[in-house]
């Protein structure tokens, strides 16, 4: 039987279908940061995009109960409980599906793997929160989770989006640097994976991208020295336009907004740590929840 699962975080909804293999079906970006208010809710206008983009979900695949399963993450968890429930019984009521707010222990379970033996540190990186989550082999050794996300950038850097950005690496680094400069970082990782659909954003893009041949999962393909990564994040912010960012991405443009700005912590973190090579990854926690079911 071909079941759904959706992941809904703080900006993108990604709608997933699995029978055999897992297939990403669409995506959309809604930007629930926006007038967010933990004790309110989310605006009113997300709200409603939110609803009519899963009416048009349900119609479109059919969606059941009984064979949808929604992964929520990022910005709900802020929600105060009142607002979960809310949410709760507005998609049992309004569509017959379960809004399943999950924690950053689960998400971080989810996005285990087998790394081969090497020490892995995992990025996964949302609009308000970064969490940082470090394999050894197959097991969690350390989890940490830093109040610093895409969001933070976005409104610290207003000219980041123009056609060309008005901001600069440098000091946007800069920032990112002075804001993490109280945490300690190890410093014998043998690659950062970095997720979040960056696989295909390093692809589409241009990014100088090798074969990857730390370890053999069968979803992570590629590798990119850090040397690279500088020089595919000059090449976003310098020589690609904004327009041209948007045209690589027709189904869901508006991800790319957060495109430079998301590049930046990772960028810091890998400074951080000494980290020689970063795997860009498409891996999602949808891919974590499939993994568990086999």
């Amino acid at each position: 039987m071909q079941n759904y699962y959706i992941d809904l975080g703080s900006s993108t909804i990604k709608v997933y279908c699995y029978e055999n293999e897992l297939q990403l079906l669409e995506e959309h970006s809604i930007y629930f940061k926006n007038d967010f208010d933990a004790e309110k809710g989310i605006s009113e206008s997300n709200l409603k995009e939110l609803c009519d983009y899963f009416e048009k979900l349900k119609s479109k695949y059919d969606l059941k109960y009984y064979n949808t399963y929604i992964f929520v993450t990022g910005i709900f968890r802020n929600l105060i409980p009142e607002r979960k429930q809310e949410l709760v019984k507005l998609f049992n009521d309004k569509f017959d599906l379960h809004f399943n707010i999950i924690s950053h222990g689960i998400e971080n379970y989810y996005l285990g793997n087998n790394y081969n033996g090497k020490k892995v540190l995992i990025i996964n990186m949302g609009g308000k929160t970064t969490e940082l989550v470090t394999y050894v082999g197959t097991k969690i050794t350390d989890t940490m989770n830093l109040n610093l996300g895409v969001a933070d950038l976005l409104n610290n850097f207003s000219e980041v989006n123009n056609e060309y950005s008005g901001n600069t690496v440098k000091e946007m680094e800069n920032f990112v640097a002075e804001r993490l400069s109280n945490i300690k970082l190890d410093k014998d990782y043998d690659c950062a994976i970095f997720t979040g659909g960056e696989e295909r954003f390093e692809l589409l893009t241009g990014f100088n991208l090798v074969k990857n041949t730390l370890f053999n999962d069968n979803i992570h393909r590629y590798m990119v020295s850090l040397e690279d990564y500088i020089k595919g994040t000059e090449k976003v912010f310098n020589d690609i336009s904004l327009k041209e960012l948007y045209a690589l991405m027709p189904s869901n443009p508006k991800w790319m907004d957060g495109a430079r700005s998301g590049a930046i912590i990772p960028l810091v973190l890998f400074k951080m740590t000494d980290v020689k090579w970063i795997i860009p990854s498409d891996l999602n926690l949808i891919n974590g929840v499939i993994n568990d079911l086999k």
